[in-house]
């Protein structure tokens, strides 16, 4: 997904800082950042955090795991948008593009979280690869109800292109400002699914 970060509510606590830093350090430095720097950004001792968590890489997996519905709620049209389904996969899209005009975007966390960390068994990875098939479900979903031929086969399709336009724009490989949108587009007329009817 995107970069959209989750507010602590009131950030008080040794747990919200520790989230909170990790959050950030994680997807700006990865996750290599030593335990000593997310312990001093945080605030928190090393003994803290380890009553806390069980690892850092929990930490990490908690993180992301935290970060997740504000992002979703974020990236995803609500449920009762009035929208057909072709806008609704669209506008996904369009919100990559918007997220990667930030000058401190550097791709989806969740897909960086498994690059990095390659084990699919690792917490971290487990947290992300979840978060990745709720967006593969949302677009399978969306195509089921446009009528597409194969809802499944498009629904990586789109996975493919927004996982790897945030990767290209995340490198500062690619500008996306109409890109992204234009490529989901044409997957979408290839596999039939129609422009949404005007509202009456």
């Amino acid at each position: 997904m995107t970069t959209k970060k989750a507010a602590a509510p009131g950030g008080a606590t040794p747990r919200d800082r520790l989230l909170d830093a990790a959050g950030e350090l994680f997807y700006r430095e990865g996750v290599g950042i030593p335990t000593d720097a997310l312990c001093k950004a945080a605030g928190v001792s090393k003994r803290s955090m380890y009553q806390l968590f069980d690892s850092k890489d929990a930490v990490f997996a908690a993180a992301l795991e935290r970060g997740e519905p504000a992002l979703t709620a974020w990236l995803l049209p609500p449920p009762d948008d009035e929208r057909g389904p072709r806008e609704r996969l669209l506008y996904v899209f369009e919100r990559l593009e918007e997220a990667a005009r930030e000058p401190d975007y550097l791709g989806c966390p969740y897909v960086a979280a498994q690059v990095e960390l390659k084990e699919p068994s690792h917490v971290a990875s487990v947290v992300a690869a979840r978060a990745k098939r709720r967006l593969v479900d949302f677009f399978r979903t969306e195509a089921g109800r446009a009528g597409a031929a194969d809802p499944g086969l498009l629904a990586r399709q789109l996975a493919v292109v927004y996982d790897g336009a945030g990767t290209r724009a995340g490198i500062g490989a690619d500008d996306l400002r109409g890109l992204a949108v234009t490529m989901a587009a044409t997957l979408l007329d290839a596999a039939g699914v129609p422009g949404d009817r005007p509202p009456r």
